[in-house]
């Protein structure tokens, strides 16, 4: 589908490797060539943003204006008020910050995008859609049919913003392990781990109307119609935010919080020790290239701990883009490596102690108060710490009737309530707890098969589970106590009004 960006300009800002031609359209000159469209879709940032500079870049040389397009599924893969609040929040915000700063115009649809991205080329007359990349199935077909629906002028380039390797350079295969593809990343990083050059704004103003966007009313529908999974509070939006959970002088991860991260990131009573950047890398409200250059700046200081910081930021975050690109099937036991699959499907049929339902689970109603506590902590937080996340998706294997339920239900509960579901990592992180993926074979016992096995009496000996049990209560008896004092609120100023 994609060649090589040789037809680019070799002076271009963003690096050849960076970019694939989807579609070559003609190349129109003087009058004939139209504005450049940037389709922002997974990298959502003013800042550092590779996609949006080559679009500028390119209407630059082509002399024309460029134009910021973003389409608003309607829960996309089950997102609900928690995922698509917080995106609209930091949007908003993106929205103001593109017009003072670049002058640059966002426009918002809301429909299917192979079909309001093409319509707003066909009336602006786009000469160039530039669009994020993502792995995920549903976004690479998306792409394949806006190539067949736009005019024969139209060229399509795909920038690989989010990872600081592309996905395509990193490597050509599917890996199998991050054995297999950290030196590949490690070896590339010299090339592609470079700071980024200063954006300014576009040399020609944009001349068509700019949209009205009413942020205001557009979130409270979005969370009337999400309200099943409500807002998060800890977590602000936007890019001042995400910089400053990254370097922030009172709480910043890389000023205050690195140096516990290699020792304490596994004890789930120690949440602080982690980044928590995972809902701005998703929503690309920050650059991972951005965090590894700041991180590698205080390298000496804390050596361990940036060591650890970036083997995850980079080697097992491209290694999930690795496998959603490559294998379609990655969130399906067709997707496990064969010795998983059959292994699996061995023990298929193995009694097991307990049955529970989707239902069931969901509510956190297992004879398990450690599991329950986890499945707690996501649906009232938005957030099961790591370690957590993966004895709660092999339990879900040892109580379901089978390996293909367990995954589905894994991945429902994981995308529902996650504020970074629908993400190459939590479709990674199930796969590899209950399929093996990036795994290997272990001792062979029940149930599990070869797949690694996790049990309560190891978590004991790893970390204090009654403390987290309790935290986790704490938590949920906090977040309770704030929405319904939220509700109060609400209906107080309903009756004033």
């Amino acid at each position: 589908m994609a060649s090589p960006s040789s037809a680019l300009n070799k002076s271009s800002m963003v690096q050849q490797g960076r970019i694939r031609v989807l579609k070559e359209g003609s190349t129109p000159s003087g009058r004939d060539a139209g504005p450049v469209v940037y389709w922002m879709f997974r990298d959502q940032r003013l800042r550092d943003n590779w996609a949006l500079i080559h679009a500028v870049d390119q209407a630059n040389k082509a002399n024309v204006p460029v134009a910021i397009a973003f389409n608003l599924f309607d829960q996309f893969l089950g997102a609900k008020a928690r995922q698509l609040g917080f995106m609209l929040r930091g949007l908003r915000l993106l929205h103001r910050d593109l017009e003072q700063t670049l002058q640059i115009p966002f426009f918002l649809f809301q429909g299917e995008a192979i079909e309001t991205i093409p319509n707003f080329l066909r009336e602006y007359g786009a000469s160039l859609l530039v669009t994020d990349f993502s792995p995920l199935r549903e976004v690479q077909k998306w792409k394949e049919e806006i190539c067949k629906r736009v005019g024969k002028k139209v060229s399509l380039h795909e920038v690989d913003a989010h990872n600081i390797v592309p996905t395509w350079v990193a490597s050509e295969k599917l890996e199998y392990s991050a054995r297999t593809i950290r030196g590949k990343i490690n070896k590339l990083l010299p090339e592609y781990l470079i700071d980024f050059p200063t954006l300014q704004p576009p040399s020609v103003k944009w001349a068509g109307t700019n949209q009205s966007i009413d942020w205001d009313d557009l979130i409270t529908e979005v969370l009337r119609e999400g309200a099943e999974v409500p807002e998060i509070k800890w977590c602000e939006s936007g890019e001042n935010a995400a910089v400053e959970i990254l370097m922030g002088s009172k709480n910043g991860f890389l000023t205050k919080r690195l140096k516990n991260y290699s020792t304490d990131r596994n004890n789930p009573l120690k949440p602080g020790a982690l980044s928590g950047l995972s809902p701005y890398l998703h929503f690309g409200q920050i650059s991972a290239q951005r965090c590894a250059l700041e991180a590698k700046k205080i390298q000496k200081n804390c050596p361990q701990a940036v060591d650890v910081f970036l083997e995850e930021l980079i080697v097992r975050r491209e290694l999930a883009d690795n496998f959603c690109f490559y294998q379609p099937r990655y969130n399906s036991l067709q997707g496990a490596w064969e010795w998983a699959r059959k292994t699996l499907m061995d023990h298929a049929s193995d009694k097991r102690e307990h049955i529970y339902t989707k239902e069931q689970l969901e509510n956190a109603q297992t004879a398990d108060p450690l599991w329950n506590a986890s499945q707690l902590e996501m649906v009232h937080y938005g957030k099961m710490h790591g370690f957590m996340r993966m004895y709660w998706a092999k339990k879900i294997l040892e109580w379901t009737r089978g390996p293909e339920e367990a995954l589905a239900i894994s991945i429902y509960l994981n995308d529902k309530y996650e504020i970074d579901g629908r993400d190459p990592n939590g479709y990674v992180g199930c796969m590899w707890s209950i399929c093996g993926v990036h795994d290997q074979g272990w001792q062979e016992r029940q149930i599990f098969g070869k797949i690694r096995y996790m049990n309560y009496a190891g978590c004991k000996r790893k970390f204090d589970v009654d403390g987290y049990i309790a935290y986790v209560k704490r938590l949920v008896t906090e977040t309770k106590k704030r929405k319904a004092e939220s509700s109060l609120g609400k209906e107080a100023k309903e009756l004033r009004v």
